[in-house]
This record gives structure tokens, sequence and C-alpha cells, in this order.
């Protein structure tokens, strides 16, 4: 059997930890019981992914059969890749997300979408970008009281387009978690529910105007200015057609919502990036709108 999970960009600005988008980007695993454990990876990163036991796929369908009290069969998995990897684009989430699917099909446990966003949340700790890898397209979610994850997916306005700037060096999560505060002020709070609003109606309505303020942010990005070079001067970006830039996750690339026909103003991020000193590139990612797909 095959499933395909799409990358994800999670925040998109001031949603921190809340919203999710399905970028048309993949991680793909064919998959089928076997005698022993046999995992080959190709693909873009090839070389970062794990083929022993340790692998987050594998380790996370084990963690799914932990959790159902039931034995994991040996199985055969080919991993063919096209996702950064550690660059902000939810390459573990598309793993977790992987890892679950293949963990419930083997074991025949008939789950549905909102049983595998549960338990990729659960895993994953939080479920902004597993939500994008599940159910497409841009999702808001949060965990509720007894940890549960709920989700709700939205549609994008046609006429909005996204693109990734990813530069040439590696950003760990854990260093881009390190860095922001323990507390915040209300004003800063209240600051991103109001523009977290915003946005999600924006881009759902086609609403130009709203654009760029939509997309500040006063929780996680300007903490994160001293590790991306370029960050800073990326957000503050203005130009006909760009509706604004946005850290990628936890970065260090950078999304870019624009209106279709000025795909030109991605290359202003890669100017930004060159002028510190740091090639990059422009990934073209459709918005992925189904989430993953088991064939």
């Amino acid at each position: 059997m095959k499933v395909r999970v799409p990358a994800s960009s999670a925040n998109l600005g001031p949603g921190f930890d809340a919203l999710g988008l399905a970028l048309g980007i993949y991680l793909e695993c064919r998959f089928r019981g076997a005698d022993r454990l046999a995992i080959r990876a190709s693909g873009r990163d090839a070389g970062l992914i794990s083929t022993g036991v340790d692998n987050l796929i594998w380790q996370t369908a084990l963690k799914v059969a932990a959790d159902v009290g039931a034995a994991l069969p040996p199985i055969e998995l080919e991993i063919v890749n096209d996702i950064p990897i550690g660059k902000g684009l939810g390459s573990s989430a598309a793993a977790l997300t992987a890892g679950v699917v293949i963990g419930a099909e083997m074991l025949r446990l008939g789950w549905s979408r909102a049983k595998v966003l549960d338990e990729a949340a659960r895993i994953e700790g939080h479920p902004d970008n597993v939500g994008a890898c599940v159910l497409g397209s841009i999702v808001a979610s949060a965990l509720d009281g007894d940890g549960v994850a709920r989700a709700v997916r939205m549609e994008i306005d046609s006429h909005y387009g996204v693109a990734i700037v990813v530069p040439d060096f590696l950003l760990p999560t854990v260093e881009a978690r390190r860095v922001l505060p323990i507390s915040y002020t209300r004003a800063d709070a209240v600051f991103n529910v109001q523009r977290s609003a915003l946005l999600i109606a924006a881009l759902t309505s086609g609403t130009t105007s709203a654009f760029p303020e939509a997309l500040e942010d006063r929780l996680h990005q300007p903490y994160r200015f001293s590790l991306v070079p370029g960050l800073e001067e990326a957000t503050k970006l203005r130009a006909p057609g760009l509706l604004g830039c946005a850290l990628s996750g936890a970065g260090p690339s950078i999304l870019v919502f624009y209106e279709r026909s000025h795909e030109d103003v991605c290359e202003l991020v890669r100017e930004v990036f060159l002028k510190h000193g740091h090639a990059s590139e422009i990934v073209w990612a459709q918005i992925e709108k189904t989430g993953y797909e088991l064939t």
C-alpha cells in the first residue's frame, strides 16, 4: 500500500501553534508486511532519514500499536521524500502522520481522519502541522481540556498563491523554541488574537485590503529575527501583488503569500537572503486540498 502526506507550514504569522497550511510537496511511503523490518529512503535529504529501527515513521507506527495494546508486525518500508528536512516545512509532522496511518492500516484499526489527527497530535504535542497533513488546505486547530485535537478545515480564496523560499542553512526547532519568552503582555496577546482572526477572514474571503497587517505577529517572529538573517526585512517587504511574508513554522524557510500573476515578488525574498550571505531556492507549492492519501 502507499500513503502520501503533504508538507505543511505552521503559524502563518500571527497564528502561533494554531494555524497550519498544507503544501503540495510530499512524503510518499510504500509499505507491506515482511519477515523483518527493512527501510529504504530516497529523494530530497534522503541522507538525513534513518533506515534503522529508530526511523521516525516506524517508531510512530510502534506507538500506535502500543496505544491499542497490539503487536505490530515487521514491514518493508520504502520512503520517497520531497520535503526539505529541518527547514520549517513540517517534515517531522508528515513522518508522524505517515507512521500513524501505516500503524493503523497494518493493524486494521479502521481509523477515521479525525482519529488519525487526534493520535498524530497527541504524539506531536500540538495539532497545527499534523492538522494540515491530515485535512489539507488551511486548518485552525487546538487541543481541548482532555487533550483531544479539534480542527476546522477552510478553503483559501483561489486568487491567492503561496511559495516557500528555502535558505541554505538549518534552524533546529528546539533552538527556535528556546528564544521565546515564558509570558507575554496583554497588549501583545490581543494584537495577535486580532490579526489571527483577520488573517483567517481575509484568506477565506479574498479580502486583499487586510494585508499585510493580517500577517503581523508579536509572539514568535520578533524573537527569531536574530536566528534567521533577513527575516525581519522579509516581513517588512512591500510590493504590488505581495500580500506578505511569514516564517514557515520554526524556520528558517519563509512563506510568501501573493496574488496570482505576481509570482515575481518571491524573488524579493531571495534577494534579502542573498544580501545576508545566504543562497536560497523558491519552492513553488500549490495548496494541497485533501491532506494525506492512502491507496
